[in-house]
């Protein structure tokens, strides 16, 4: 008879959970995972002796369908203040200790010194560790520089090219692009990602500057684009910004991305802005919330020029969105879409990410009584232990 095999080598996972929140909760408290998908859920599953399944044991915590940043900086961000202002990249580590099994990595000011090359090459990296890793092709500038030449061909031909982004309007830093321009940028998104069987989102940053919203506004007023195609984010940047999202949302009934900015300044937290997007009638699955980690929080005077900066990190991401349980903002079913199952819609990934349910990929995260990640898994795969980590 040969030898059972290791635990970390069986071929079935079985999570032992106090509690399945799927979103909503369930009337379950074991999960079963097969080739990387859920293949069942219920009370106490029994699995006939001899299978190879690796039991873990979990009754304490809380399982949740594993975290989604749209946002992340993967190869770093920064470079405002020079080359020694570039912002490191980001690790598994870093990712999945947050409770976060799948990104999407942008560039941003600097399209120079890193490239779509540099951030294709993290996100596979990212992959082999195992996290579910996306890029958006593009960065600040228009025209944006691409990985085959034209951005069409970036999502018909690069599996891990979802969208375009980040295009920066309404900021100093940006390229000032003209109506047209946007426009056109949108629809060649559109025709690519159709072509490839994906949603092709538009990525925007937002900046200070006057227009606001305005290029956005009048791309959904003037054209045929339909309002999931672009996706508004730092939308917190300050007060006036934030009304004018909710407005944008509540009139086409658009996705707005909010910041989980580390030092808010002028803006507003996640948790004040969430709270207010509520307060004016935006539904909750209109909201989403992103980390823009490892990115650079530069500070310009009222002439533009560079005063000095820090790093974006992930840690905030995960400590609004617990605030905003805690402080009973939103319930946990409702605030969990904010960080999965929004945003998975939001980014045309919702047939197989954003829950826990049979068929769906096997991205949990098993959160304890203070709502803290203790382990991460993606497909099945345990890519974060707390328990493991002073071994």
């Amino acid at each position: 008879m040969m030898p059972a095999a290791p635990q970390e080598d069986r071929l079935l996972t079985l999570l032992r959970v106090g509690n399945i929140y799927a979103p909503e909760p369930l009337e379950a408290n074991d999960i079963l995972i097969a080739d990387g998908r859920i293949a069942a859920l219920g009370l106490n599953l029994e699995i006939p002796a001899g299978w190879p399944v690796r039991v873990v044991e979990a009754r304490h915590l809380t399982a949740v369908s594993a975290f989604i940043d749209q946002h992340v900086h993967v190869t770093g961000g920064g470079g405002e203040g020079g080359c020694g202002t570039r912002c490191p990249e980001i690790s598994a580590h870093e990712i999945a200790a947050m409770g976060i099994g799948t990104v999407v990595g942008v560039l941003g000011t600097d399209s120079i010194s890193r490239s779509p090359a540099d951030v294709l090459a993290k996100v596979r990296g990212l992959r082999a560790e195992g996290i579910a890793a996306y890029m958006y092709t593009g960065a600040y500038r228009v025209p944006p520089p691409t990985l085959t030449g034209d951005i069409q061909r970036d999502l018909a031909w690069i599996p891990e090219v979802i969208g375009l982004g980040e295009i920066a309007i309404s900021d100093h830093r940006s390229s000032q692009p003209r109506q047209d321009e946007i426009e056109r940028l949108v629809s060649d998104t559109r025709v690519g990602a159709m072509l490839a069987g994906k949603r092709g989102i538009c990525h925007f940053h937002l900046g200070d500057g006057k227009r606001g919203l305005e290029p956005l506004r009048r791309l959904l007023t003037e054209t045929e684009i339909p309002a999931d195609q672009v996706i508004p984010t730092h939308v917190n940047r300050h007060l006036a910004l934030l009304e004018e999202a909710a407005d944008y949302a509540l009139a086409f009934n658009a996705s707005v991305d909010v910041t989980a900015f580390e030092d808010a300044g002028d803006g507003l937290s996640g948790v004040d802005a969430v709270a207010r997007l509520l307060q004016r009638g935006v539904p909750a699955e209109l909201i989403t919330l992103s980390s823009d980690c490892n990115g650079s929080l530069p500070e310009f005077d009222a002439n533009g020029a560079y005063l000095g900066m820090k790093v974006a990190r992930n840690t905030t991401l995960i400590a609004d969105w617990q605030r905003l349980v805690r402080e009973e903002v939103l319930p946990l079913e409702t605030a969990l879409g904010l960080i999965s199952g929004s945003v998975a819609r939001v980014l045309g990934l919702h047939a197989r990410k954003g829950r826990l349910a049979i068929g769906f990929d096997a991205d949990v995260t098993l959160l304890d009584s203070e709502l803290q990640p203790q382990q991460t898994f993606v497909a099945g795969k345990c890519v974060y232990d707390a328990s493991r980590l002073d071994r």
